[in-house]
């Protein structure tokens, strides 16, 4: 046994703890939901951390539909989707979301990060080049890796930059050219230029790939994400998302894109061949939340989403807090200092407001904070309480006065 590995890994896991970057795992014992039950806290805490964008995790319609699916359809498919995995559920789950955000075709992956790990191997070559956003998503970074493809970066939302890269790329003889960008930026809540970014893909001849994790089923018209609410719907080449955050809070991701690269997809991409198929509870609970989404009583979810978001966003302004700018339901509140952020959420817990401290390297060193993000199943009591907690530790802590 190799005693100088193991000591390595100790002194590494030292080092993050005492540099204040450890991110410790605080167990639920409840649903997700608005509030939260953690293990070790006498009362529930309101939470104000999750994914859970239009307060669908818990809702009894999705899990009915989740449990309804797994007594039809069995627990799993104990197989990959080419050999014996597919169910009728998963084609079903394939055209309501390809019809929902407005694509002719989508392909299934188990979980998001796969569905971004898988787009670019199988479709770009060492002839082709990527254009990525510098701020994208790890996710997109492993994927982008996987390729052999020329790689070009351009600074978060820098679109002179992006077309100095796009310009580079066309004359160095470029087959093709991927620009590729989250729709919405996950640490800070910014959503892209997709307007400029698109223009700039016409004029270079280049197509656009979107990762839509943090805006389907709630951004733009009905819900369908970052193109809809920038107006350029029609105009994006390959869309990735996820039915882990609004569209039921469980798991998996897709790709939707034209059917000529989905089906390239589906004999080629190794995260799709070598795992095993969606489960069908999970397929269960999108299908419902694919349907609550587009319907007026998500258009209801999403004005409650929105109102809650501005009125955080007001008032912990007011209250001296620095919040990066925006109008996305993530809503950071920058504290810089790595230890400070994960005191600060401690605290917070203790007064019963449930959120987490980010910090390197999850996000740049220097810009540690706490990552609020709101949620329609919040009631406009619960956001002010949440606030009032915050003025309380902020205080105590001396990061308002």
């Amino acid at each position: 046994m190799p005693a100088h590995f193991y000591q390595r890994i100790a002194d590494e896991l030292s080092d993050i703890e005492d540099a204040g970057l450890w991110k410790p795992e605080r167990v639920l014992t409840s649903m997700q939901g608005a509030t939260v039950s953690v293990a070790g806290h006498p009362c529930d805490a309101i939470n104000l951390c999750g994914n859970n964008y239009l307060g669908l995790a818990s809702d009894p319609r999705i899990v009915e539909a989740s449990i309804a699916a797994t007594r039809h359809w069995g627990a799993g498919l104990a197989s990959v989707r080419f050999i014996c995995g597919t169910q009728e559920i998963h084609k079903e789950l394939e055209a309501s979301i390809a019809d929902y955000v407005g694509f002719e075709e989508a392909i299934l992956f188990a979980a998001a990060f796969d569905a971004n790990a898988a787009v670019f191997e199988p479709l770009l070559g060492e002839d082709d080049a990527i254009v990525s956003d510098s701020l994208n998503h790890a996710s997109i970074i492993d994927g982008v890796r996987l390729c052999k493809a020329r790689r070009l970066r351009f600074a978060n939302g820098d679109m002179d930059q992006l077309e100095q890269n796009l310009r580079q790329a066309r004359e160095g003889g470029a087959r093709t050219i991927l620009i590729a960008t989250d729709g919405v930026f996950s640490m800070d809540g910014a959503i892209a230029n997709l307007s400029v970014i698109t223009d700039l893909a016409e004029k270079y001849d280049a197509l656009v790939m979107v990762d839509d994790c943090h805006a389907t089923g709630f951004l733009g018209e009905k819900g369908r994400g970052s193109a809809a609410f920038c107006g350029v719907e029609g105009r994006i080449d390959i869309l990735t998302g996820t039915f882990g955050k609004a569209l039921g809070g469980a798991m998996g991701g897709f790709v939707a894109a034209r059917r000529e690269v989905v089906s390239l997809l589906r004999q080629r991409a190794r995260p799709y061949l070598f795992s095993n198929a969606l489960a069908p509870s999970v397929c269960g609970a999108a299908l419902q939340a694919i349907g609550i989404a587009a319907s007026a009583e998500g258009d209801a979810l999403r004005e409650r989403l929105f109102a809650n978001t501005s009125r955080f966003r007001r008032r912990m302004e007011q209250a001296g807090f620095s919040l990066l700018p925006g109008q996305h339901p993530i809503i950071p509140v920058i504290v810089h200092d790595a230890a400070r952020a994960q005191a600060f959420a401690a605290a917070l817990l203790q007064e019963g407001v449930f959120v987490t401290g980010f910090s390197y390297p999850v996000v740049p060193k220097g810009q540690a904070r706490i990552r609020t993000q709101m949620s329609a199943g919040h009631s406009p009591e619960q956001v002010d309480t949440g606030i009032a907690a915050f003025r309380k530790i902020g205080k105590a802590l001396e990061i308002v006065s």
